[in-house]
């Protein structure tokens, strides 16, 4: 269908906003070249659709999230982003068991999100439109969690792992599909779910939330919605920012046929209603399927070769190569032999 006039008007009104809107982000030093939050006109006008292309309130929100991902964990998201690789890491097996979060191949519709799927409670909104996401929220297993990975590496384990949305996911998909990707499709399966896990550890739950909801842009579909959701509904709201929460979906359990009209069978997962189940992988929700582990060396404990690479910018779908511990070893010696 042609785009009407209006449209082109919105659109070239948007191109005028978002380009103000990065001038005033790099003449104020909120954004600097470099940055691995990305200065790309995707990521920029991501922060500007949560806040209804509202310059003040986006900034204010995009300076909160600079500050944030400088100070993460005392070091930083970059030098996080260094020492644990979210494909690859040795909790990730109890992580995904307890309270999964994973990336699963592509939607059918547009053919520009990838899937990511994320049975946990606390990212319900963490990640906005660029992936499938989908969450299996009764099967959160807190205790179980707390005696496999401790909840200090869990939170960091979800810091990497939301991280490489924008890292590595997006670029993926939009260099896979020759298009470009700026949202997620989110699903929440709440069959089986109860408050009790997410109250008996109210402080992970509302640290989360509260503080990611203020940090990126997000969107939402809930699936199996029980009677009761109203209730566990009231409870989580408050954790939520107004933008995320005036974008949630609610459905029952008619989700199945309004799933694979979106997302190809061999692409949705077999709980889910379709054909995929990952079974040389260990499962869908381990095996991390999609175009952004092609070629992917990794830097983890179980990558392989001398390099390991860590992708460091968003939106280009750029790598900054580290030598492993080996190398640089070697590396030392050479040194040494020559002193």
């Amino acid at each position: 269908m042609p785009k009407s006039s209006d449209q082109d008007s919105q659109a070239d009104t948007h191109k005028d906003i978002i380009s103000t809107f990065r001038k005033e982000l790099f003449d104020e030093g909120i954004l600097k070249e470099g940055d691995s939050v990305g200065t790309d006109d995707a990521t920029i006008e991501r922060f500007l659709r949560a806040r209804g292309y509202n310059l003040k309130k986006s900034k204010d929100m995009f300076r909160r999230c600079q500050e944030w991902r400088k100070s993460v964990e005392g070091v930083g998201i970059d030098e996080l982003y260094r020492q644990m690789d979210p494909f690859d890491y040795p909790e990730r097996k109890s992580v995904f068991d307890c309270w999964p979060m994973w990336f699963h191949k592509t939607d059918k519709v547009c053919y520009t999100k990838p899937s990511f799927i994320l049975p946990s409670f606390f990212l319900i909104e963490f990640l906005a439109r660029p992936s499938l996401n989908f969450e299996f929220l009764g099967r959160l297993d807190l205790d179980r969690l707390h005696k496999e990975c401790s909840p200090e590496r869990h939170w960091q384990s979800v810091l990497v792992n939301a991280e490489s949305l924008p890292r590595e996911v997006i670029p993926a998909a939009a260099r896979y599909h020759n298009k470009p990707v700026t949202s997620v499709f989110v699903v929440v399966d709440l069959k089986g779910f109860g408050l009790s896990p997410i109250l008996a550890d109210e402080k992970s739950g509302s640290k989360v939330f509260s503080g990611v909801s203020r940090l990126l842009p997000r969107n939402l579909s809930i699936i199996n919605a029980p009677s009761s959701f109203t209730i566990i509904w009231a409870a989580v709201k408050p954790w939520l920012a107004k933008e995320t929460a005036e974008k949630i979906d609610i459905l029952g359990s008619d989700y199945k046929e309004r799933l694979l009209e979106l997302i190809d069978a061999d692409s949705l997962p077999s709980i889910l209603g379709g054909n995929c189940t990952c079974e040389e992988f260990g499962g869908c929700h381990l095996s991390g399927a999609g175009p952004w582990l092609d070629g992917r060396k990794g830097w983890g404990p179980n990558s392989v070769g001398k390099d390991k690479e860590v992708g460091l910018k968003e939106g280009d779908g750029s790598a900054s190569k580290i030598e492993s511990e080996e190398g640089q070893d070697k590396e030392q010696k050479k040194t040494d032999d020559k002193a």
